[in-house]
C-alpha cells in the first residue's frame, strides 16, 4: 500500500489491475451494509414516491429520523461520536444505495450526512464534536449548511454575511443572508459562512437554531423547484444572531478551507448518490421495453432501443467502476496517515483532499451520465415517459440539479486540470517530464511494427497509455505558451478537462473488467468487457474532438501540423472493435435478465 498512487497520479503511472478496488471486493460486512440500505430503501421511500413528488416534506423528515435510528447517517462518524466509525467505501455504499428512491430524500440525506455533519466531525474542537455530532449521527437533530448567497455562487469566497463580535467578547452577531439551503425548513444545526470584518476569507460558525427561540433567524418560503421536490430548501436571514465565541469552527478566516474540503468529499458522494439511480432507471426500462409491444414485436428487439439500453448500463458500469476505484484510494491514504500518527480528523481531511482531483472528475462524470440516463429513459418509454404515472418523469427532473450543486460541472471542469497543474508546480505529480518526452515522441519516427494484441485489453490498455500522451500534448502545450494566465482560457481548460475524465474514467473500466477476468474467467464477464470497449471506443472520439478543438485554437503553423499528426497517431486503433455487435451483446444480456444486473 506505500506504493499507492498520489491524487491526479493515474496520468502518469500505470495502474495494475491487482492495485484497484471494485464492487466486487465488497466485504461480507459491506455486502450485508447493502442489503440493508437496500432493504430501507424498498421499504421506506420508493413506495412513497407519490407523497414525496407532492412535496411531502414532513414525510422527508421522518424518513431522515428513520435512517438516523438504523445508523445510516451516522456510518462515516467515529464511534467516539455515536456513529458506527466505518470506512470510506462504506460511507460511498451507504450514499449509493439509499439514493436512488428519490431525489428529495437523497438530497437531505447528502447535505446533512455530507456538508451538515462532516465540518464538525473534521474541524470541530473536542467539546464541539462531543456537543453535536452525537445527536447527528444519530438523526436526533438535523444539519444544513448554509454558503450560498445571491451574489455568492461558484465564487463562494465573495460572500457578504458579516460576523461582529459583541463588545463583551462573548459572541458573534451574524448578519446577512443566505439562499438554496436544503434541509432549512428542519435542521436544527446551521454550518454558517460569515466575514469578520475586512478579512480576506469567510469564517466558519456552527450555530444552533431553535424556531421557538430564533434569535434573528427568519427562514424564507420553501422554493418551487423543477426536481428534488420534497427536499426542504430556503433562504436563511440572519438579524444580529448570536453565536458564542466557542461555535467558531476552526480558525477565523479558515471557513473557505473548510468549505472547499466539505465540497470535495460532498462531489465524489454525489457521483456515489447517481449510482443506483441509473441502475433503477436502466431496470424500469428494460422491464418497459420488455413488455411493450409496437409491430407486434416487443421494443426491446430494435436496435434503436437496444443500443441506448446498451450505452445506458455502459456508463452505469463504468462510473460504478470509477467511483469506488476512487474510494478506496482515500480510504487507503486514510489509514496510512493513520499509521503514521496523524489523528482521524487530519487524516480523513488530508485523504480526500489528496484525491480532489478524481472527486471533480467523478462529480462531473457520473452527474452527467444519470441526467443522459433519465433522458434516454423517458424516451424508451416515449409518451408514457412524459407522463408522472411513470418514474422516468421524477428521475429526469430530479437527476438535473446534480450538475449544479457541489460546485457547477462547468466550475469543476476546470479545477480538475486546475489542481492538476498546481500538483505539478509542487511536485506532487511530474507532468513536466512526461510532457517533454510527449514532444520528443512526436518529433521522433514512429515504430511501424504490429505490436501482439493477443492478450485481453493488450490494446485497449496501450490506448490508454496513448490518451494520457494526448492530455499531455495538450495541456503541456498550453501551459508552455500562456503560463500562469492558462487559468483565463477556460474554453481550453475545459477541452482538458474532457480528456482527463474520459481517461480516467475509461481506465477504470478496464481495470476493474481485467480484475474480475482474472478472478472469474473471460466468460463470465463477456458483457462487461463489451462494456469496457464500448467505452473506450466512447471516450476516444470524445477526446479526439476535443483535443483538435484545444490544439487549433491555440497553436497554428507548423507546431499545429505537428500536433494534429501526433493526436492521429494516439487515438489510432489498429483493431476496431464491432460497435453494433457489443451494444447488441450488452443489449442482450439485460434483455434476458429483464433488469441491470452487472
Amino acid at each position: 500500500m506505500s506504493d499507492l498512487l498520489r491524487g491526479g497520479q493515474f496520468l502518469v503511472k500505470e495502474t495494475n489491475c491487482e492495485d484497484i478496488f471494485t464492487p466486487e471486493d465488497f466485504s461480507e460486512e459491506q455486502r450485508m451494509m447493502k442489503e440493508a440500505v437496500m432493504e430501507f430503501n424498498d421499504r421506506e421511500i420508493i413506495p412513497h414516491k407519490t407523497r414525496f413528488e407532492a412535496k411531502d416534506y414532513a414525510l422527508t423528515e421522518e424518513t431522515m429520523r428513520k435512517a438516523g435510528e438504523l445508523g445510516f447517517l451516522g456510518v462515516s462518524v467515529p464511534e467516539a461520536y455515536g456513529g458506527l466509525g466505518m470506512g470510506f467505501v462504506s460511507t460511498m455504499l451507504t450514499c449509493d444505495y439509499i439514493s436512488s428512491g428519490t431525489g428529495s430524500f437523497s438530497t437531505a440525506f447528502g447535505a446533512h450526512t455530507g456538508i451538515g455533519t462532516m465540518p464538525i466531525t473534521l474541524y470541530g474542537t473536542e467539546e464541539q464534536k462531543q456537543k453535536f455530532v452525537p445527536a447527528l449521527a444519530m438523526g436526533e437533530r438535523f444539519g444544513a449548511y448554509c454558503l450560498t448567497e445571491p451574489g455568492a455562487g461558484s465564487d463562494a469566497n465573495s460572500g457578504k454575511t458579516t460576523a461582529e463580535l459583541t463588545e463583551d467578547g462573548k459572541n458573534y452577531k451574524i448578519n446577512g443572508q443566505k439562499m438554496w439551503i436544503s434541509n432549512a425548513g428542519f435542521a436544527e444545526i446551521f454550518i454558517v459562512f460569515a466575514r469578520i470584518g475586512d478579512d480576506k476569507n469567510i469564517t466558519g460558525f456552527i450555530l444552533e437554531y431553535d424556531k421557538n427561540n430564533p434569535n434573528g433567524v427568519t427562514l424564507g418560503e420553501e422554493e418551487h423547484k423543477l426536481g428534488i421536490r420534497a427536499s426542504s430548501t430556503r433562504q436563511v436571514f440572519f438579524n444580529d444572531t448570536l453565536v458564542p465565541v466557542e461555535n467558531m469552527l476552526s480558525v477565523r478566516g479558515g471557513g473557505f478551507k473548510i468549505a472547499m474540503n466539505a465540497l470535495n468529499v460532498g462531489r465524489i458522494k454525489l457521483a456515489a448518490a447517481c449510482l443506483d439511480s441509473q441502475r433503477r432507471i436502466i431496470t424500469e426500462g428494460v422491464k418497459y421495453a420488455n413488455e411493450r409491444k409496437q409491430f407486434k414485436t416487443p421494443i426491446s428487439e430494435f436496435g434503436a432501443i437496444k443500443s441506448k439500453l446498451a450505452e445506458m448500463a455502459t456508463n452505469a458500469y463504468v462510473g460504478e467502476s470509477a467511483s469506488y476505484r476512487a474510494a478506496k484510494n482515500i480510504e487507503d491514504r486514510i489509514t496510512i496517515r493513520e499509521s503514521e500518527g496523524n489523528t482521524h480528523q487530519e487524516a480523513e481531511l488530508k485523504g480526500v483532499e489528496e484525491y480532489a482531483i478524481e472527486c471533480s472528475i467523478l462529480k462531473v462524470a457520473v452527474s452527467e451520465d444519470v441526467q443522459n440516463c433519465a433522458d434516454e429513459g423517458i424516451q424508451i418509454f416515449g409518451g408514457m415517459g412524459f407522463s408522472e404515472e411513470t418514474p422516468m418523469e421524477s428521475a429526469w427532473r430530479d437527476a438535473r440539479i446534480a450538475r449544479i450543486y457541489e460546485g457547477t460541472n462547468e466550475i469543476n471542469r476546470l479545477l480538475s486540470v486546475g489542481m492538476l497543474v498546481k500538483k505539478a508546480m509542487k511536485g506532487h505529480v511530474d507532468l513536466l517530464n512526461p510532457a517533454m518526452a510527449v514532444g520528443e515522441e512526436l518529433l521522433g519516427i514512429p515504430s511501424f511494427d504490429t505490436p501482439d494484441y493477443s492478450e485481453l485489453f493488450a490494446e485497449e490498455k496501450e490506448i490508454i497509455g496513448k490518451l494520457k500522451k494526448v492530455f499531455l500534448m495538450v495541456a503541456g502545450a498550453a501551459i508552455q505558451k500562456f503560463g500562469p494566465e492558462l487559468e483565463q482560457h477556460q474554453q481550453l481548460l475545459t477541452a482538458a478537462s474532457n480528456i482527463l475524465i474520459e481517461t480516467y474514467m475509461a481506465e477504470s473500466a478496464i481495470l476493474r473488467t481485467e480484475k474480475n477476468v482474472k478472478r472469474s474467467g473471460e466468460a463470465s464477464q463477456k458483457e462487461q468487457i463489451a462494456m469496457t470497449q464500448l467505452y473506450l471506443y466512447n471516450a476516444v472520439d470524445i477526446i479526439t474532438k476535443n483535443a483538435k478543438e484545444g490544439i487549433i485554437s491555440f497553436a497554428e503553423g507548423d507546431e499545429q501540423r505537428m500536433m494534429l499528426m501526433g493526436l492521429k497517431r494516439f487515438t489510432k486503433y489498429a483493431n476496431y472493435p464491432n460497435i453494433v455487435e457489443l451494444r447488441n451483446t450488452i443489449a442482450e444480456k439485460l434483455k434476458a435478465e429483464n433488469k441491470y444486473c452487472f
